[in-house]
């Protein structure tokens, strides 16, 4: 997301989440569920969820970037995708597909799930997005530059 975001002028925004600091992976921010669950209560997200036996937050100052008409991308989960369409003007759902071998591949590869957790993702990979969702549907199934390159064409044309 870092490379997307810099080549096509986005925002990229931080998540907050209850996971080890030292779990690699994408550019977040690390914290324990107790906090997490302070903030939480305290007004400190745009949108949260739970899944992965996680908790995940999008920090409020992401009203601050759009109200400045700054395009801003964040990895979401599909439970929240409705709420963040009916709460943010202009929001676009970009779904990002790749074929299951793919897919598995990947996530081993990250090294942070086991073999049955892989098998319990990979269950819900197929799913039906809610309607009246605006979605973007752009293939990630080969290597990271083309697969911006399609996304950077797809959000170019949706700008427009």
């Amino acid at each position: 997301m870092m490379a997307l975001a810099e080549m096509g002028n986005f925002a990229l925004l931080r998540r907050v989440i209850t996971r080890d600091p030292d779990a690699g992976g994408e550019d977040y921010i690390p914290i324990d569920l107790a906090r997490f669950e302070a903030m939480e209560a305290e007004g400190a997200f745009a949108l949260s969820w739970r899944a992965h036996g996680l908790a995940y937050g999008v920090p409020v100052s992401v009203c601050e970037q759009l109200d400045k008409g700054v395009d801003v991308l964040v990895n979401l989960s599909r439970t929240v995708l409705e709420e963040a369409r009916d709460k943010f003007p202009g929001f676009v759902t970009l779904l990002l597909t790749a074929p299951a071998e793919v897919l598995a591949a990947r996530l081993a590869g990250r090294g942070r799930e086991s073999t049955e957790e892989i098998a319990r993702r990979l269950e819900r990979a197929e799913f039906t997005l809610a309607s009246g969702l605006p979605v973007i549907e752009v293939s990630n199934d080969g290597p990271l530059e083309q697969t911006v390159v399609r996304i950077l064409d797809a959000l170019q044309a949706e700008r427009v």
